[in-house]
């Protein structure tokens, strides 16, 4: 078992990453380098399958894997709002620092309030992975 797959079937880390029982989870940017046994965590913990961007159902948090050369980050989070509920998170899943497609926390910082996103916690996802959870401003 590689050290990724220790780390995300650690008892909790769905739930650390902010995740409860019967949430619906949209999953956005995957590939084939996405961590499938953290994903498979995040599954257990919400008690089914992430839906995906075509589901059209109002949604209680968003993972969206994102990596360098992806496109417009900007855009990317405003997508991502789309079928979020009101108060709920985006966990933005990156690569980490010398994994390729790398994204700098700088470029996060930059293009989450212009998204309309504030950045509250960042949090190692497994060993290939961090993600920054981001909240909607309360209006």
């Amino acid at each position: 078992m590689s050290a990724t797959a220790k780390d995300a079937d650690r008892p909790g880390l769905g739930e650390r990453l902010g995740f409860g029982p019967d949430m619906v989870v949209q999953e956005l940017g995957w590939d084939e380098d996405a961590d499938d046994t953290l994903r498979e965590a995040i599954e257990d913990r919400i008690g089914s399958e992430m839906v995906d961007g075509e589901s059209g159902e109002v949604v209680d948090g968003v993972v969206l894997w994102w990596r360098d050369g992806d496109g417009d980050l900007v855009d990317a989070l405003v997508d991502s709002l789309q079928d979020l509920a009101d108060g709920g998170n985006v966990w933005l899943l990156t690569p980490k620092v010398g994994r390729p497609g790398y994204v700098d926390n700088a470029d996060i910082a930059e293009a989450a309030p212009i998204a309309g996103l504030s950045t509250t916690t960042t949090a190692t996802a497994g060993d290939d992975w961090s993600a920054t959870k981001l909240s909607t401003h309360r209006r």
